[in-house]
């Protein structure tokens, strides 16, 4: 079987990551039109003559401090988002714990990458390491500046040459499928949604803890509370749904792209199948508690859920199973 889906591969992430980039701003923007309709809806009712609660939305005042706060919404946001898109390098080594590995350091390492670069035209990425007894690989990085390869050294002293190759392999062919800067996009902009909800939770616990003194204080503050709260939730399902639409983005196929692509280019897909089998007797990165950054793992450990988010976990999971991966290699 002979990897050509390159190209392909190639313009669908760049299609996904533009899409990614222009979903996003309306997602959030939404979301401010929503809060400031609750706000109007909720703070503006009043009772009838027959003394029903009445709520009528002033869809023109809503609209009017829609588009006065969007430039400071919209340039706010682009600010974060260039700052974490630019350092994703520091950000993704603080969370995994991984440093530079030098050539002296492991002359073995350095020899593969440069071998597997050079047979196919890439350019030589950076090299990190985990100090960690674990299995596990992963590429990153979102142009030639930052493209980086980051093994445990669990996994340098199980692998053989080959089954090293063939997972260095793997990690080349995320880069050339342009995989890590879709992924990259995702995470940064799942960090943005997950700071929001954090911010709108511990302004809810707050108005909950203080929320006023007297009796006709508390109740002054109860449309408030009222507001806060149904945002919060409005605030998380945008959130999760977010995260849903990321993760369908982030294809599973890419993982069998890239076995695919790393067998064609190690040339030998039973010792990348063989390199598999052995990361999944003992996969993770133990000093690594994202669930955003382990997206980037070529086997991504299993996580602590169960009944009904272990359900949804495995539906929208980002890795295929690993056995099939195994299977598909053995048939090469």
């Amino acid at each position: 079987m002979k990897y050509v889906g390159i190209h392909t591969q190639q313009r669908r992430n760049n299609m996904l990551s533009v899409l990614l980039l222009i979903m996003f701003p309306v997602i959030l923007l939404g979301m401010v039109w929503v809060f400031l309709a609750l706000v109007n809806v909720l703070g503006g009712s009043y009772y009838d003559e027959y003394g029903n609660v009445v709520h009528h939305l002033d869809a023109a005042t809503v609209n009017a401090y829609f588009l006065s706060v969007v430039p400071w919404i919209v340039t706010g946001v682009g600010i974060w988002f260039l700052i974490a898109y630019f350092s994703n390098t520091s950000m993704v080594r603080a969370a995994t714990g991984a440093r530079s590995l030098s050539r002296r350091e492991n002359p073995r390492v350095y020899n593969i990458v440069e071998n597997l670069t050079m047979s196919c035209g890439m350019d030589m990425p950076k090299v990190n390491v985990v100090d960690d007894p674990q299995l596990n690989a992963f590429a990153s990085g979102i142009d030639k500046s930052s493209y980086t390869v980051t093994v445990t050294t669990g996994l340098l002293n199980v692998l053989n040459d080959e089954e090293l190759s063939g997972v260095i392999a793997h990690e080349l062919t995320h880069i050339r499928n342009n995989d890590t800067r879709l992924l990259i996009t995702s995470i940064v902009f799942v960090g943005i949604i997950s700071t929001v909800m954090g911010m709108v939770y511990n302004m809810f616990s707050h108005m909950l803890i203080f929320g006023g003194g007297s009796s006709r204080e508390k109740e002054k503050n109860g449309v408030s509370v009222i507001v806060v709260m149904v945002v919060a939730v409005i605030c998380c399902a945008i959130a999760y749904l977010f995260t849903m639409l990321t993760r369908f983005a982030i294809s599973r196929k890419r993982e069998f792209m890239a076995d695919a692509g790393g067998a064609e280019m190690c040339g030998n897909p039973l010792a990348l199948a063989s390199a598999l089998r052995k990361i999944s007797n003992d996969p993770g990165l133990g000093g690594t508690r994202r669930d955003d950054v382990a997206q980037l793992f070529i086997i991504r450990p299993e996580m602590s859920l169960t009944g009904f988010d272990q359900f949804f976990s495995s539906l929208f999971a980002t890795h295929p199973d690993t056995r099939e991966r195994i299977r598909i290699l053995e048939q090469f």
